[in-house]
């Protein structure tokens, strides 16, 4: 493959990735606009952890599907649209000033974003769809030898969307904006949750 990679894809990819709204981005705006840019930062920065290693599976999942047991993708599918229906049906039903009492608690952003990064599912489907848009008719050939730059790319992704989500949230209209529609913009992404759900369970059905 050589020369073609994909690379700027890749970095849309990443960038795509960390800007879907979800879990981590809901705790990272909360934890923004209660405690400011500082703690917001620390949160992305332990999130890109996760990232990595979701990206990384995603491209698995995609170029080395074969060499592995589908039940394995199948397996996790499924867990992904169950943790995702949960969250999509906790999100719908919360309550006013949940979410900022969740953002204010957290002493030490920095290792809430790594769990995040780490334990949240979502990261997958949502990777490996983004990932499948973007990249599958071109890595279908890629060698492991080229996969090292790729997710170089994605990880430079990851990080410009990074930056410009720890400026935006120290804006004052974002702020405003955010406490004021708290609520909505929690349940709107749990209808989020909710799709995302259905598909990965339907990948999980479908393999």
């Amino acid at each position: 493959m050589g020369a073609g990679l994909p690379l700027f894809e890749a970095f849309l990819a990443g960038a795509f990735v960390a800007l879907t709204p979800g879990p981590a981005v809901l705790a990272f705006l909360g934890l923004g606009a209660e405690r400011g840019r500082r703690a917001g930062a620390a949160f992305l920065t332990g999130h890109l952890v996760g990232d990595l290693l979701w990206a990384t599976l995603a491209l698995v999942a995609i170029v080395w599907t074969r060499a592995l047991d589908p039940h394995v993708f199948q397996g996790l599918a499924a867990f992904c649209g169950v943790y995702l229906a949960w969250l999509g049906f906790k999100a719908v039903l919360s309550k006013p000033g949940q979410a900022a009492a969740e953002a204010v608690a957290t002493a030490r952003p920095l290792r809430r974003g790594l769990m995040f990064g780490l334990t949240n599912p979502k990261s997958y489907p949502v990777t490996l769809a983004i990932f499948t848009a973007l990249l599958g008719g071109s890595v279908t050939a890629l060698t492991p030898a080229e996969a090292p730059p790729l997710l170089a790319a994605c990880i430079a992704g990851f990080m410009a969307a990074d930056v410009f989500l720890v400026w935006l949230v120290g804006t004052p209209p974002l702020v405003k904006l955010y406490r004021k529609n708290q609520l909505w913009v929690v349940r709107g992404t749990g209808v989020l949750f909710l799709i995302f759900a259905a598909d990965a369970l339907r990948l999980a059905v479908t393999g």
